[in-house]
């Protein structure tokens, strides 16, 4: 009984590599549930070059249109993709009976976790190491959570990684040993010994880092909008572009939710870190566009409310919602290097989602942009420190000195510090990109029609197609419930026919119902 799995997420593959390739998503709803998908997708590689979606608060109806990220060096596992797009999403009979938004993690009502595992792995040391490492974790869908990397003397690498199994199949000895076989057998002669067991106190010992100097602190997490950024802070002049974006409000167009008109550079992630910060302030998103990139710049219109059903009008509320998502899309990584001691190190922070999950594949791009320049990582670490507002996910790396990129320098280091953060946000050559209309970084707070007059025929007939389509959606699936249930009924009927010899009571009959693609 309830709506089959394969109907609850749907992925049509392009007939041409270089289209998109289109993820159907229709569910119940949750609070975050958008979000939770983009990481997912994150995850796995990918890139939202477009997105539609759209809920009543019950029932939910999102389209991804997706294809590889640029750094992304791994094939796609569509199968297992789609398995864990659906494990995320609430089970299909809580819309007809007592939908809860206190459900758990997991989309189902439930509270588990994924277990930890400890992968102890000893190689020769060698440049790139630690990224093929990573690659290979990526590829076997396990995530990073933890990681303690040390360089012995003798030039030998000690990785303490602690890791979640994305199939939740690393408790089999099966897959326990598939995982050292195929990291052996791609590390070949580097590798010296490899053993996964199941974490234990040791990986509470690494939630923390080791405390911050205060004065790296600062640097590190100090948000200043309009302020000049420290030396090792530099943009080029076509990462400065990414410091215009604007957001316009207005309360005019519907009379029950508050309309969001975001405008900036595209960059990987970009999506994610908007709906993140919508879970973050608990928003009910009702509907949303995210517009392919035009001349390397996006467009993303949201139609949310406060959990409470009420529109956001507090100008105070307003001006935080503003904020916060102009230091996500402006600055949604923190990348510094500073002196330690003699060595130098590279720190890279970003922020944490309420629920406590992590950006992913951060360590991936990282490690990547330095096996790229031909960086050494002598130590690396994986932490969380936490401020006066929220928590990040702080990731450092002891880095080796060469002749070939002496990181004394200062122009090495503002080299390093702008690859890594193209790297992690998919930047792309200042040639290619066109000035916005509005050259200041604004935030606009408008309560007449002259901002949204020109788009509000398109807003008004996009909600009502949208709104259309979820009840056809919800209706379909509670025919198939009233079917399932009458055809358990006439089997008792019948079984109880045939045990005393009576007639049926009642006229038999049949529900017939269109297929899903047919729905408008």
């Amino acid at each position: 009984m309830g709506i089959p799995n394969d109907d609850v997420v749907l992925i049509q593959l392009p007939k041409d590599p270089s289209e998109p390739t289109i993820v159907t998503v229709n569910c119940p709803d949750k609070p975050g549930l958008g979000c939770d998908l983009c990481r997912t997708l994150l995850e796995f590689g990918l890139s939202i070059t477009r997105a539609d979606f759209s809920t009543d608060g019950r029932w939910c109806y999102m389209v991804f249109w997706l294809v590889p990220s640029v750094s992304n060096s791994c094939e796609i596992d569509w199968e297992s993709l789609k398995n864990r797009l659906v494990s995320m999403c609430p089970s299909c009979l809580v819309p007809f009976f007592s939908f809860s938004y206190q459900q758990g993690g997991d989309g189902n009502g439930s509270t588990t976790h994924s277990l930890i595992y400890l992968l102890k792995l000893c190689c020769l040391d060698r440049k790139g190491l630690l990224h093929d490492v990573t690659r290979i974790l990526s590829e076997l869908q396990f995530t990073i959570q933890r990681v303690k990397v040390m360089t012995t003397p003798d030039g030998r690498v000690m990785y303490l990684v602690f890791i979640t199994d994305g199939m939740e199949l690393l408790h089999t000895k099966e897959r326990r040993d598939d995982t050292r076989e195929h990291l052996i057998s791609v590390l070949k002669n580097y590798c010296i010994s490899c053993e996964l067991q199941l974490a234990g106190p040791e990986y509470e010992n690494l939630k923390a880092l080791p405390s911050l100097p205060p004065t790296v602190a600062e640097e590190l997490f100090t948000y200043e909008l309009a302020g000049k950024e420290a030396s090792s802070k530099e943009l080029k002049s076509d990462m400065m572009t990414l410091k215009k974006a604007t957001v316009t409000v207005d309360n005019l167009l519907s009379p029950a939710h508050t309309l969001l008109q975001i405008r900036c550079v595209d960059q990987k992630g970009l999506f994610y870190d908007i709906l993140r910060t919508s879970k973050d302030f608990d928003f009910q998103i009702a509907y949303g566009r995210f517009s392919s990139s035009v001349k390397s710049y996006r467009s993303l219109d949201l139609f949310i409310r406060q959990a409470n059903g009420n529109k956001i009008v507090d100008p105070k509320h307003l001006n935080a919602v503003c904020s916060r998502l102009q230091e996500e899309m402006l600055q949604p990584f923190r990348v510094i290097v500073v002196n330690r001691g003699p060595d130098t190190e590279l720190l890279v922070a970003n922020p944490v989602e309420s629920s406590g999950k992590g950006r992913p594949r951060v360590f991936y791009d990282v490690t990547l942009a330095l096996k790229m320049l031909g960086i050494c990582i002598f130590l690396a670490e994986i932490g969380r420190h936490s401020t006066c507002d929220r928590q990040w996910e702080v990731y450092r790396f002891l880095l080796d000195d060469s002749h070939e990129f002496p990181l004394t320098s200062c122009q090495a280091r503002n080299q390093l510090v702008d690859k890594v953060r193209r790297t992690l946000m998919g930047c792309i050559p200042c040639n290619s990109l066109l000035e916005p209309t509005d050259p200041n970084t604004t935030t606009t707070l408008t309560s007449g029609f002259e901002h949204v007059r020109k788009q509000r025929s398109r807003h008004f007939f996009e909600l009502c197609k949208i709104a259309m389509r979820a009840i056809c959606c919800s209706l379909f699936w509670l025919l198939g419930f009233l079917k399932a249930v009458y055809s358990s009924v006439v089997e008792h009927l019948t079984a109880d026919q045939e045990v005393t010899g009576s007639n049926p009571v009642g006229p038999c009959f049949y529900i017939f119902l269109p297929s899903p693609s047919k729905l408008p």
